[in-house]
């Protein structure tokens, strides 16, 4: 197959691992792929009321046994970590029957496992049957293009606003993909896709390891979930999808999504993004002065600031960092957050000195910060 630039914003029809194949090398910021699970149903899935299960019984997940789809999961995945930057990554969904091989198959691929991730389904289906536990997650691998990549994406701080300022845990309470969310046939009211995921399961995997503009690629496109919120969200993507059905249904989704298109509105800020400035180019600049004391926000503790930018404490001194800690008899402590200042009889952060030299060195005036730190 010829190579071509990147097709992005379209879907792409055909079997998965040709189509890859005629993608160019280090293409693509993120891959997401909710593969076939090989779920080998040996039957029909019945309720106590003898009702039939809407389970997945469609040609797609069905393989000739463990190697055959070993042998489809190392192809696909091959061909994924070719067209994947230095700096991107791939999320894999998965469940008990899957999961587990394509983990084995990514570390022989040389990829390097990042987190695995558990998606606990707030509405999970029971157990009909009665003799096992309620399969309620699964499980997501997030894994860097090898050991040596360490550019890749992840956006810390964002998931961490998203989490009500505490950091983003490795499982993720998600309810299903239900009610109007929940794509079906005009006609019969079935589900168009048996396993269709949520949205917000797209949004927090795409936040969490895109920029605005990179390109995701999904490699089992389906009805188009990874797309929709792609393009929500300011990025591009190309799907995959061998079901021209699927694929049809995918682009009259995604032809009606609205993209948010105000730059202000998906901006990531990353603090280990914004420029190095350390405790003594306050001194230097004279937002702190040599011999003035800090303390922190409740006074209990205060040291004194020497011209060279270490603390003195009593009996301990060294940085900002080291002597918060000390005082408090803490394993670590983060000084800008910690130790005050007084101005204008009011107790002021001295990370506010530091993002209003930030604000300066972005062209900001840094005024607002200013005026709280005395400094305007």
């Amino acid at each position: 197959m010829t190579k071509l630039k990147v097709p992005t914003g379209r879907i792409l029809t055909g079997d998965c691992i040709e189509i890859l194949r005629g993608l160019p090398d280090a293409s693509v910021d993120l891959v997401f792929a909710d593969p076939p699970y090989n779920l080998q149903l040996s039957g029909e899935l019945l309720r106590p009321n003898n009702t039939k299960v809407d389970g997945v019984d469609d040609a797609w997940d069905r393989f000739g046994g463990f190697a055959a789809y070993d042998a489809f999961c190392r192809a696909w995945l091959f061909e994924c970590r070719r067209v994947l930057k230095d700096t991107g990554s791939i999320w894999v969904i998965g469940s008990y029957h899957n999961i587990f091989r394509v983990g084995t198959i990514l570390q022989d691929l040389e990829f390097w496992i990042l987190n695995d991730v558990i998606w606990r389904k707030a509405n999970p289906m029971p157990n009909f049957r009665g003799k096992r536990f309620t399969n309620a997650h699964e499980t997501l691998i997030w894994a860097a293009r090898s050991e040596d990549s360490r550019k890749y994406t992840f956006n810390y701080d964002a998931m961490k606003a998203l989490n009500d300022d505490q950091q983003m845990r490795s499982d993720w309470y998600l309810p299903l993909c239900t009610g109007p969310e929940r794509i079906r046939d005009a006609a019969t009211g079935e589900k168009a896709h048996p396993t269709q995921k949520p949205e917000s399961l797209l949004a927090r995997v795409i936040l969490s390891a895109t920029k605005p503009g990179d390109v995701v690629l999904d490699p089992f496109f389906g009805t188009g979930t990874t797309g929709a919120v792609a393009k929500k969200l300011g990025r591009t993507f190309v799907g995959i999808e061998r079901d021209e059905g699927y694929a049809k249904v995918a682009k009259d989704r995604i032809a009606k999504v609205v993209a948010v298109e105000d730059p202000e509105a998906l901006a990531l800020p990353n603090k280990r993004d914004l420029p190095r400035i350390p405790f003594g180019r306050l001194i230097e600049e004279g937002l702190i002065k040599p011999g003035e004391v800090l303390f922190d926000s409740r006074r209990r503790w205060t040291a004194k600031v020497r011209a060279d930018g270490h603390l003195i404490a009593e009996r301990h001194k060294g940085s900002i960092h080291e002597v918060g800690a000390k005082v408090q008899g803490a394993p670590a402590c983060n000084g800008w957050t910690f130790w005050h200042a007084d101005r204008r009889g009011q107790p002021v952060p001295i990370d506010a000195f530091r993002q209003k030299l930030r604000g300066d060195m972005g062209g900001d005036s840094g005024s607002e910060i200013g005026a709280v730190a005395g400094t305007a």
